[in-house]
């Protein structure tokens, strides 16, 4: 299995918080297999990864199928400055 590069990563929020850079089919198929959970987006994501890997469909096949998973999840990280729960509101009772 080759490695199959995305024309553009796939960046998704893991952790506390954390983004990671998906670079390649394999990167998006290594995250989605560890993912809990079973759902009809995953078993998709998986199914369209193991696909592109085998080259039965190509790479950015995959990935919009695994970022359809990832925003589905609400874990797609999008933005260059993008923080979970982001606000521009300014909320006084949260100063210390």
């Amino acid at each position: 299995m080759l490695a199959k590069p995305f024309e553009k990563p796939v960046r998704v929020w893991v952790g506390l918080g954390f983004p990671r850079q998906l670079n390649t089919v394999a990167d998006a198929y290594q995250f989605v297999t560890e993912w809990c959970g079973n759902s009809p987006e995953q078993r998709a994501a998986i199914r369209a990864c193991k696909a592109a890997l085998t080259g039965d469909v190509d790479a950015e096949t995959a990935r919009g199928v695994f970022v359809a998973f990832a925003r589905r999840k609400d874990i797609l990280f999008e933005g260059e400055n993008a923080l979970p729960y982001q606000t521009t509101e300014y909320d006084p009772t949260l100063q210390h």
